[in-house]
């Protein structure tokens, strides 16, 4: 039989029809692509892909290693914590900074058994959109479907820009520690952080094929760096007394009471467990993917706080002096609090060469998802030149288009940097917005699911939370929601145009942005995930009308 497409109506329908399969619960579970009329795939993994329609186009070289190792790449939890000691120290000081990590790390894993549980239900690598598309309700589900996706590829394609930067400016403050003659200008940096998104840019392309390896070395890079750490920190810094550590709050900030100022210090701990879901959003390249993903992210998570929380401490018992500590010239006070703690520059230079490597490594990981979350999207349609980028390459399985794109959009976001310094610190406020937000959206649609569906007729995945997930689920979006409203807060009273926190207004015209665009072309174009078996599904029903 010729082969045949379907038009947008036809689509569109089919995408209903698969709507009230998922809706049925049992009659899809333990059903395959091949009962339904479909031809014959090679694995499991492409026979749950099909039942969401979805053909396998990129290779699954993932395991869970690989995958613990993506995520721990990503969130980079033990150095992202200490790479803003300043924010917190000022405003809460190292008691503020102790209980508000516990109570983050506690929220995070709320979140990452959520998201475990909906990665194990639809493991496609969209994430976000694709939950919401299948778990919202029928009316909503386009426009909260698209609104995820906008708000997942923004908060994603950020993250590089931030994480670009931060390799570079680690560099410059390694320079700063070393030269004090050295005169650092603004554009050195963002110079510097092209340099880092090219190396991420080789990582993804020549090597793409070995990105598996490559994340497990990142794995082991991260642990051992760990170690390479904390030790120094342990044995050799100077001890301050528990009461000290645990017990001593700052107010730098100008606060009216100690509430405020911790709460203002606590996005600290808030920008240190971004990224848990990585590995859902390489899905489609992991083998065994239904079960590998939920244990890559609640591991994960739980793996990272644990480091996190004991170079936390390790770090507030090693300061000297928490004033001087708050005022490093490198812009990072852990350098001089290493420098300290170690008893000369060279020693401490080398543990922050060692926290330097581990960063940029991670850039390839974080552009790696990035890149994917943008290909997912636009296979759905639902950006411009979503052809283009949506294209893989045949020869490599990767999404080479969506890796260049990626590149283009860091390289264009970096020159804001140029301008403020300030404004590239709303980045990484604008990343942890978005990927809140989108995991508000996507939650709130599975607690309606659970609230509204009986239990029997969802198709769970092997990862279920079973009676427990409503109450988790609503601890989950409690501490989302609080999250969110405190990364929009300046970080002192009274702050000057060139010290605000701008990140509300910058993720307000990107969400305005969204809702326009779709309204202009998403309505018209988006309706939801895609059915790649068009021919499949119109010969097999030709077939068994002819029985």
């Amino acid at each position: 039989m010729a082969s045949t497409t379907l038009n947008d109506d036809n689509r569109t329908g089919v995408t209903s029809t698969l709507d009230n399969e998922i809706e049925e619960g049992p009659a899809l579970r333990g059903r395959t692509h091949q009962e339904a009329g479909f031809s014959e795939q090679e694995t499991p993994d492409e026979n749950v892909m099909a039942r969401f329609g979805k053909k396998q186009q990129l290779k699954r070289r993932f395991k869970s290693l690989s995958s613990i190792g993506l995520i721990c790449g990503v969130m980079l939890t033990w150095e992202s914590v200490i790479f803003s000691l300043q924010f917190g120290l000022a405003n809460g000081g190292p008691a503020g900074l102790i209980w508000g990590y516990l109570a983050t790390w506690i929220g995070a894993l709320f979140q990452a058994v959520v998201m475990a549980e909906m990665a194990s239900m639809i493991p496609l690598t969209g994430g976000p959109f694709n939950w919401v598309a299948i778990l919202a309700p029928r009316p909503y589900r386009k426009f909260l479907s698209y609104m995820a996706g906008w708000l997942t590829v923004i908060g994603w394609q950020a993250f590089v820009v931030a994480i670009s930067y931060t390799c570079a400016t680690l560099i410059q403050g390694l320079v700063i520690l070393n030269y004090r003659s050295y005169a650092p200008q603004l554009w050195h940096a963002t110079l510097m952080s092209y340099g880092v998104s090219l190396f991420g840019f080789f990582m993804n392309t020549y090597l793409g094929r070995h990105l598996p390896r490559i994340e497990g070395i990142m794995l082991i890079s991260y642990v051992l760096g760990f170690f390479a750490i904390l030790v120094p920190l342990a044995y050799l810094g100077p001890r301050r007394s528990a009461k000290e550590v645990f017990g001593t709050y700052q107010n730098i900030g100008g606060w009216s009471s100690g509430s405020l100022s911790f709460f203002t210090g606590w996005v600290t701990s808030l920008t240190s467990f971004l990224g848990g879901d990585g590995a859902d959003h390489v899905a489609e390249e992991i083998q065994q993917a239904q079960k590998v993903i939920p244990f890559s992210i609640w591991f994960s998570v739980l793996l990272n706080g644990a480091l996190g929380f004991a170079i936390l401490l390790a770090t507030l018992f090693s300061i000297d002096n928490l004033e001087a500590a708050t005022e490093s010239k490198t812009g990072y006070p852990f350098m001089d609090i290493f420098v300290g703690a170690v008893g000369s520059r060279s020693g401490g230079s080398a543990l922050v060469i060692v926290m330097t490597f581990i960063n940029i490594l991670s850039i390839t990981g974080t552009i790696a998802t990035a890149s994917r979350v943008l290909w997912a999207f636009s296979r759905e349609n639902s950006l411009p030149f979503s052809k283009f980028i949506a294209k893989v390459e045949p020869e490599t399985y990767l999404p080479i288009n969506a890796i260049i794109v990626t590149i283009c959009i860091n390289v264009a976001l970096a020159l804001i940097s140029i301008g403020s310094y300030e404004a590239y610190l709303a980045l990484y406020s604008i990343t942890l917005s978005a990927y809140l937000s989108a995991f508000i959206i996507s939650a709130s649609c599975m607690l309606h699911k659970r609230l509204t569906t009986p239990a029997s007729k969802i198709p769970w995945g092997p990862f279920s939370l079973g009676r427990a997930g409503v109450p988790i689920t609503i601890l989950a979006l409690c501490y989302s929601v609080l999250a969110i409203f405190w990364s929009f807060w300046p970080g002192e009273v009274h702050p000057s145009p060139e010290r605000m926190n701008y990140s509300v207004l910058i993720f307000g015209i990107a969400v305005m942005f969204s809702i326009v665009f779709w309204f202009l072309h998403g309505r018209k174009v988006y309706v939801g995930p895609i059915w790649e078996y068009e021919a499949e599904l119109l010969e097999a029903q030709v077939a068994n009308t002819m029985r």
